[in-house]
């Protein structure tokens, strides 16, 4: 799955510059993520970083985008490949 950014979000600034895909910027009110651009940290790390520095818990998967590993490992490496070839 994708992950989310649910309305507890208070806007600490800490997970947008751990996800290594560019997937998190500041919204009109909280962070948000791209779910086209989120792999879970999948191809990059063992876990979400912007999970694991999130001080309130506030990031979730979005039950709107199920994706199992291997879609996200799919998704990681076309991702890669972008900027690779940019």
């Amino acid at each position: 799955m994708a992950l989310m950014i649910t309305d507890e979000c208070i806007n600490c600034d800490v997970c947008e510059p751990e996800c290594p895909n560019g997937a998190i910027s500041q919204g009109e009110e909280i962070y948000q993520i791209d779910p086209d651009k989120c792999t879970e940290c999948v191809g990059h790390f063992d876990a979400p970083q912007c999970v694991a520095v999130c001080p309130v818990d506030c990031i979730i998967p979005d039950p709107e985008r199920v994706e199992d590993k291997e879609q996200l490992q799919q998704k990681f490496l076309g991702l890669t490949a972008d900027k690779a070839s940019a």
